[in-house]
């Protein structure tokens, strides 16, 4: 929230200079974003008014005016502005005088005219960022000859406050001064709100429909007010100073009751209304324009201010449009009400908006605040817009408003909780400066608190309160004794930073991707995919939540080739999403998508394209660091994302795992790529599992080798006749690796020669031929038995 030091000042006025007024409320935790001049620096420039005008001889769209400055003399200035004219008072640059961004005035001629000085217009001011359409017109009451920085009180300053969400009750000048009041022990004033009586009748109907949501509503009709007269400079520039800009009377009025008490309001077209006003929640396919234009269909859990035809509002968000004041408007009807927060928040991010006055009822506006703003809006209306008004309409439903909370501080928990015992006195005047009523007790207070505090609930909260109203800086420095054991690490457990450390080692570089992806990119990858839809997404090219680490690391991989990066080594490790809401699954992933050379370029470097067996093998040295080799296996499968014939399941102690593969051709098609990438993605739990090192003596005796070459049919996988090898080994086997694959000359058609190498070793002897010999028969016949397999020659 943006508000002027200048405006806060008339309300309390602390001998604080502007930064210290900043350090101070910071320190009570309405943190200071930013501190900004309300206008830039400049000099030579008072009010004045124009005396005459006439057209310029040689340029139509330049006028010869006199104005007088004060100084007792008539001076000559042309004007290039549209709407300047006789009477009219404005800022008037003399000779001498120095314009934001370090512009002189110095006397000139213009197509042979003499020109002593520059009427002036608010951009070139510097109060406005846009350019200007004229110059900067005055009220007619404005003193010739004073200084328009004096006139205008722009030595000021604005303060940017960023409130916590349970801090609403600082979303207004009152609020604010009233912190700083409690800071320094002053009184705070502010405007004298009196009660407008009535003098008309006229009324509208309110009915409350829904009494959880709006426990409390009012309105009253102001009739004959003209709203075609221009809102006051004073409340203007206070508006501009908020961060909000001038609309009309009836707008401005609204949004200036809302900085200075924090009360959002609402101002309809009395014309426009039928029967009377409901408060209630949306009907199904009811639809409302609002006032920024924008056509929504209203859903069921959305609360609404309607008449007897329909929507007008989107309660405590925006008005609609059908329905709001225009230059037309004689008769308003002026709503101010107390909406709970829950049936606010989130209601306009779900739209796609923000509002000042949703902004404000999410984080709680005083339920007793409506009644005190609805009188100081008509006040405001009535002196700018004229107009009569009737008496004050209200529908109300006590048991659904907040009840006073009444709670008890104790004073040994705040002795505890503070480090320091604070004299009983001082407790009770901090606790009443914030306006909460305290009764003493024997062991602390009874304190209940405002209804404008709805975050005072509990014990700590006062503890809170009392705690940075007396000054954190003030409270003692202990620091907490404790013995802490170190927790015992798991040798059988791998670290997300153990595995992180062995794709850097390969060579890998870690990429963060979005938990969101695109829709449009999941259904190409994983057509089948559950996952759920962002309600209020940062774009529509991240609104679903990833069912797979391969959609992010895709985009990653065309972000570098978009960039002339050939070889790409990535892996991610997060969270992937499966399933509805209700029944939604998170689990942790790693991935990662090799792309280009199997090398890096090089002069000696061989160009070979990286492939399915160079990842398998980067991920088989992940596989290993747990020691655990054995309990992973990889079958054949089909996965939508990857090619059919290079796709392999991963299977941890027979559960699924994960899977590897090549880039699907028809996925790369639809997603434009013009190479291949072969990726992984294995559950981070299996992966992290492994077994604790355990010694084994080495040894002495020697090793005894046997190679076998196996035909077997073409389609059968490598792994089922490791799989029949090893079981027929014995206990002695020390190694089984696969050394050859070879198809063609010697080999019948549809069958490969597969050679393996055998290793035994015993213990505490040397083997003899005999053993060996009996467990190759051995395994020789479960192949041949198995798998159709023969013995090649």
């Amino acid at each position: 929230m943006k508000f002027s030091e200048q405006w806060l000042r008339d309300w309390v006025a602390p001998q604080l200079d502007t930064q210290a007024i900043a350090d101070q409320i910071t320190m009570a935790g309405l943190e200071v974003d930013a501190i900004e001049a309300v206008a830039s620096a400049f000099s030579g420039v008072v009010v004045a008014e124009v005396l005459t005008k006439e057209k310029h001889p040689d340029a139509d769209k330049l006028n010869v005016c006199t104005v007088n400055d004060g100084t007792g003399e008539p001076v000559q200035v042309v004007c290039g502005a549209a709407n300047v004219d006789v009477g009219q008072k404005i800022p008037f640059a003399q000779v001498g005088g120095i314009l934001p961004g370090d512009f002189k005035i110095k006397k000139a001629k213009l197509r042979g005219v003499e020109s002593r000085g520059m009427i002036c217009s608010a951009s070139e001011l510097g109060l406005e960022e846009e350019a200007s359409p004229g110059i900067f017109v005055l009220p007619a009451s404005a003193p010739v000859g004073l200084s328009f920085r004096e006139y205008m009180q722009l030595d000021d300053m604005t303060i940017e406050v960023d409130l916590t969400p349970n801090r609403g009750d600082c979303l207004s000048i009152k609020g604010l001064a009233r912190e700083v009041g409690v800071l320094n022990r002053l009184p705070v004033s502010g405007p004298e709100i009196a009660v407008i009586e009535a003098s008309i009748d006229d009324t509208f109907s309110v009915r409350i429909e829904a009494p959880e949501q709006c426990p409390r509503y009012l309105g009253r009709i102001i009739k004959g007010v003209d709203v075609s007269v221009e809102t006051p400079l004073w409340m203007v520039e206070r508006l501009r100073r908020s961060g909000v800009r001038s609309i009309d009377p009836a707008v401005d009025v609204t949004n200036y009751v809302m900085l200075e008490l924090g009360q959002p309001l609402h101002a309809f077209d009395r014309d426009n209304l039928h029967g009377g006003i409901t408060v209630r929640l949306a009907r199904n396919e009811e639809r409302l324009t609002l006032l920024d234009g924008q056509e929504v269909a209203l859903r069921p859990e959305t609360l609404v201010i309607a008449d007897d035809e329909g929507p007008l509002a989107m309660a405590g968000v925006m008005g609609g449009e059908n329905s709001g004041v225009s230059e037309k408007t004689d008769t308003i009807f002026l709503e101010a009400a107390y909406f709970t927060p829950l049936a606010i928040a989130g209601q306009a991010r779900s739209y796609g908006l923000h509002t000042d006055a949703s902004h404000r009822f999410e984080r709680g506006v005083d339920p007793a605040l409506a009644s005190v703003a609805i009188e100081r809006a008509t006040q405001l209306l009535m002196e700018i817009c004229g107009g009569q008004a009737g008496p004050v309409t209200e529908s109300s439903s006590d048991e659904h408003l907040p009840a006073p909370r009444n709670i008890v501080l104790r004073e040994a928990r705040l002795e505890s909780a503070l480090s320091k015992r604070l004299p009983v006195e001082d407790v009770t005047d901090i606790l009443q400066r914030l306006g909460l009523a305290v009764d003493k007790q024997a062991d602390g207070w009874s304190v209940t608190a405002p209804s404008w505090r709805f975050d005072v609930a509990i014990e700590e909260d006062l503890i809170e309160e009392i705690a940075r109203v007396h000054g954190y800086n003030n409270l003692p420095v202990r620091r907490p004794a404790a013995r802490l054991a170190l927790r015992p690490a798991n040798e059988a457990v791998l670290t997300q930073a153990q595995l992180r450390n062995q794709m850097v080692a390969r060579g890998f570089q870690e990429a963060i991707t979005y938990s969101f992806v695109a829709p449009d990119l999941q259904a190409v990858m994983l057509p089948d995919a559950i996952s759920p839809v962002l309600a209020n997404p940062i774009s529509s090219d991240l609104s679903v939540m990833r069912a797979s680490l391969f959609p992010g690391l895709v985009r990653a991989l065309e972000h570098n080739l978009n960039r002339q990066q050939t070889r790409v080594r990535l892996f991610e490790t997060g969270l992937v999403f499966n399933g509805h809401l209700d029944n939604l699954s998170q689990v942790p992933m790693m991935g990662a998508l090799v792309c280009g050379g199997r090398e890096a370029e090089g002069w000696c470097g061989a160009k070979a394209q990286v492939d399915f067996y160079d990842l398998k093998g980067d991920l088989e040295s992940l596989l290993a660091l747990g020691g655990a080799l054995d309990a992973w296996r990889f079958e054949p499968g089909e996965h939508p994302s990857l090619h059919p014939g290079q796709t392999a399941r991963l299977l941890h102690n027979g559960k699924p795992a994960g899977w590897i593969g090549t880039l699907h051709p028809q996925v790369r098609a639809k997603l434009g790529l013009k190479v291949d990438a072969v990726m992984f993605e294995v559950r981070l739990d299996a992966l992290s599992e492994g077994l604790i090192p355990a010694f084994e003596p080495l040894s002495r005796y020697p090793e005894v080798r046997r190679d076998l070459a196996f035909t077997v049919k073409a389609e059968i996988p490598v792994q089922a006749l490791l799989d029949c090898a090893k079981a027929q080994a014995g206990d002695y086997l020390k190694d089984i690796k696969l050394f050859d694959v070879y198809a063609g000359k010697g080999v019948a058609d549809g069958c490969k020669s597969i050679a393996l190498g055998l290793t035994w070793q015993h213990g505490s002897r040397t083997l003899n031929d005999d053993e060996i010999n009996l467990l190759v028969d051995s395994i020789v016949s479960q192949v041949r038995t198995e798998l159709d397999a023969e013995l090649r020659g």
